[in-house]
């Protein structure tokens, strides 16, 4: 029971680290967005490039290399943008694929613990002549009790898998979008 408690504990404490991470006014604030763009209508590309080094955005990161190789060719621009995209994209799928393990471990946990209770079952059927129902009951709900307590963890731990993912793919897919912008948006100033 002490590891299932264990792996509530980091699931729900990613959960919330995650949670608090994918906002997106940390992400991909509309402000800052409307505010680089502006600035690159403008072409106050020194201006965009300040904001975006003072900010601490993924999309201003991301924005930053691109508006530093202004100038260059749109596929250069692009390029660079898209590495930098994938860093700030496996930063926002951070710690995901724990939540999955942890699902998966706490699954595994409950039914150990009901192979552990059935062991007992069998251990005391086999030694003694007359069964204590007192006994057997003990084993039965050692089985239930950790059976549950795995589910009770790993139910919980898939949803929160599912929810932060989808967040995170959807955070991304913003970031993307936005940055296919300004890199339009940065080539329609040079030409």
């Amino acid at each position: 029971m002490a590891p299932i408690l264990l792996c509530s504990i980091l699931s729900l404490s990613i959960f919330l680290e995650r949670l608090w991470t994918l906002q997106r006014k940390k992400v991909v604030p509309a402000r800052f967005i409307v505010r680089i763009e502006h600035l690159l209508r403008s072409e106050k590309i020194a201006d965009a490039l300040s904001l975006c080094s003072k900010s601490n955005y993924s999309i201003s990161r991301i924005l930053i290399s691109g508006i530093k190789n202004f100038g260059r060719k749109r596929e250069v621009i692009k390029e660079i943008i898209e590495e930098i995209g994938k860093r700030e994209a496996a930063y926002l799928n951070r710690h995901l694929e724990s939540l999955s393990t942890i699902a998966s471990i706490s699954t595994l946990l409950g039914l150990l613990g009901t192979i552990s209770g059935m062991i007992k079952i069998f251990s005391v059927i086999s030694f003694q002549e007359v069964v204590n129902p007192s006994i057997l009951a003990g084993g039965i709900s050692e089985a239930l009790y950790t059976t549950s307590a795995g589910l009770s963890v790993a139910i919980p731990t898939i949803i929160f898998y599912r929810y932060i993912s989808g967040k995170s793919d959807m955070l991304i897919l913003e970031m993307e979008e936005y940055c296919l912008r300004m890199v339009e948006l940065i080539k329609e100033r040079q030409e």
